[in-house]
């Protein structure tokens, strides 16, 4: 008896993968190295008091960098495409709350938490060429260093509750701003493990499925 069947994903938050073209990823690292260099720049743009993470650094792109430099319009035309996918229907507002850069080191993580806004996303500008291992005794299990977890519900037969994500230098990701996620500490590595984020507001009309 031949069966042929396919794949349906009804449960659950959505979860859009992207790559950041590479001439705007040069231009965002640039302009990230420039605020590190700039002293005064890095303390107007600190965001550290606002976030979770026990990190080197966070600090807000500037609004104005946010435009000119391509970045809202990328974010836009990404997320627009990802709820057509979802919901079979066009936005018409996005507005960026807030975007920000993580600067992350050995030993250093960012706890479990969620975001504000309707939709968020988080990638990769720079990644450690190695995030370290197990230890002796542990090779059944897989390390998770640097990674980023996207964690929803719990464990249920045919469902999981946890999406992992080892770190590539260009990936991005949008998810739900309710989605819960961490970021684990990596070890064996003097290097930055950049990270980009942002919150964004859609169409109430969409996102509020309580008042469809």
């Amino acid at each position: 008896m031949e069966i042929k069947g396919s794949r349906i994903k009804p449960f659950g938050p959505s979860i859009f993968k992207v790559s950041i073209p590479t001439a705007l990823l040069k231009v965002l690292n640039d302009y990230v190295d420039d605020v590190i260099a700039n002293k005064k720049k890095s303390s107007e743009l600190d965001y550290g008091n606002s976030l979770v993470g026990d990190v080197t650094q966070e600090f807000k792109l500037d609004s104005e960098f946010v435009k000119s430099s391509g970045w809202n319009k990328f974010l836009e035309v990404c997320a627009s495409k990802w709820i057509e996918l979802e919901t079979e229907k066009k936005i018409t507002q996005f507005k960026i709350l807030e975007s920000w850069i993580v600067r992350q080191f050995e030993n250093e993580y960012n706890p479990i938490h969620w975001h504000g806004g309707h939709i968020s996303g988080a990638g990769f500008l720079k990644v450690p060429e190695t995030l370290g291992d197990w230890k002796q005794n542990k090779e059944n299990h897989n390390y998770a260093g640097g990674n980023l977890e996207l964690v929803h519900g719990s464990l249920q037969f045919t469902s999981k509750s946890k999406f992992e994500i080892v770190p590539k230098v260009g990936d991005f990701y949008f998810f739900p701003n309710y989605l819960m996620h961490t970021v684990y500490p990596f070890k064996n590595s003097n290097e930055e493990r950049r990270s980009i984020s942002f919150n964004a507001k859609i169409d109430n009309s969409i996102y509020n499925v309580y008042e469809g």
